[in-house]
């Protein structure tokens, strides 16, 4: 699947000379030699045109050894924006902080990476205000900056998703979505807000998540990208599983497998993502059923006992003696202890977890519950302790030593 940060580590990389060709065939060792032959000397005494094709030279070997040679690439990009610092040739200077600035990120030396992503919008900014090189001699497109600031500003809001930085991440996801519908650019938003919907379902948010996901849906319907249809229906199946919703959930699943099978390079992959989706669904579905069998036959139980009772207390009505002996049983038997209220072991153990802080969905996990059936717990714990919130739950059930 197709990642935000994929989409945004796109870099522009600028025309270099015919013969060559990148690492997926291009010839970087014979580029690398004609590099080599420039001296300190020859920069000094070339014109802008020639600097520019050793800048073009410096840009194809930065990006040819990207994923091949990580020491090389960053050894090219600081080579390219020296020449290009020396010149004021922003586009350059932009490219190559980027790059650099990957190279931070992969050491997992993130604020060094968004020193040079920082130095990329600057120089974006100056494009902006005029400045001009010698492949952009009357300055540059508005189309163009606005493209290399939607990349700058999801790069680095990837950035501090990672670092977990929300606030920040989806304040720079929000600036390059305004760029996205400016310009008409819907595949991409749909990439953005899936991606979106992708991390508020990690942390747990998901209704912010189902948001995103429609979101993502709507761009990508506009779009007419069937691969960015299929994704957000399968972030969307998840979510409504995960909310105990399974026939949503199987319907966006299933509208999904139809445009994943559009796409042959990802229908196998899609698919067993979707299967396993669908299976896990399903076994929560059947944990939850056996649970509800339990309850009912536990219901059963103790309503065939109130019936025997009523019987047997009809045949006893003339012995008040044992009679009122029954009652004072019952009684006893189904009403709260002094020491606090009757808990089933299950209410035990979900009481302990909301008293050891667990949320609601943590608690769903480890007892392989849905978030659902969590809440319904905590309302009759509510009830059972007269208590209006969980602060309240947690210390009448202390005071009543039922924890």
């Amino acid at each position: 699947m197709i990642s935000l940060a994929a989409l945004f580590a796109v870099l522009s990389c600028p025309r270099v000379s015919a013969q060559y060709s990148d690492h997926r065939g291009r010839n970087v060792d014979s580029l690398e030699v004609d590099v080599a032959r420039w001296t300190a000397a020859d920069i000094q005494s070339a014109s802008d045109s020639e600097l520019g094709e050793l800048v073009n030279a410096y840009n194809g070997l930065m990006q040819g050894y990207l994923q091949i040679n990580g020491v090389k690439s960053e050894y090219y990009a600081r080579k390219m924006m020296d020449l290009a610092t020396s010149k004021g040739w922003q586009s350059s200077i932009k490219d190559a902080a980027k790059v650099i600035g990957q190279h931070f990120w992969a050491r997992e030396q993130y604020d060094s990476a968004a020193v040079y992503y920082n130095i990329a919008l600057e120089a974006l900014g100056k494009m902006a205000s005029g400045a001009t090189s010698p492949t952009d001699p009357e300055g540059y497109d508005q189309e163009k900056i606005d493209d290399g600031y939607s990349s700058m500003y999801g790069t680095l809001g990837n950035l501090y998703n990672m670092t977990g930085d929300l606030d920040k991440a989806f304040d720079y996801y929000a600036k390059a979505g305004e760029i996205f519908d400016r310009y008409g650019w819907n595949e991409s938003n749909a990439v953005l807000h899936y991606n979106m919907g992708e991390t508020w379902y990690e942390e747990g948010d998901y209704d912010k998540a189902r948001e995103c996901y429609e979101k993502a849906l709507e761009y990508g319907l506009t779009a007419g990208d069937s691969l960015w249809i299929a994704s957000p229906l399968k972030g969307l199946g998840l979510v409504y599983f995960t909310q105990g919703k399974t026939r949503k959930g199987l319907r966006c699943l299933e509208e999904a497998d139809k445009y994943f099978s559009l796409h042959e390079d990802q229908e196998f992959r899609a698919r067993l993502e979707t299967l396993g989706i669908m299976e896990n669904a399903l076994k929560a579905q059947r944990r939850q059923l056996v649970w509800i069998a339990c309850i009912l036959a536990v219901a059963l139980l103790l309503m065939a006992g109130f019936i025997l009772l009523a019987r047997k207390l009809r045949k006893s009505r003339q012995d008040n003696k044992e009679v009122g002996e029954v009652l004072e049983e019952t009684i006893e038997e189904i009403s709260p202890k002094p020491e606090g209220p009757i808990l089933s072991d299950r209410e035990k153990q979900i009481l302990q977890l909301m008293a050891d802080g667990f949320t609601g969905p943590q608690i769903a996990d480890k007892v392989c519950l849905s978030p659902e059936t969590i809440k319904w717990y905590r309302k009759k714990l509510l009830v059972k302790f007269n208590a209006a919130n969980t602060p309240e739950l947690i210390s009448k059930a202390k005071d009543a030593h039922s924890l």
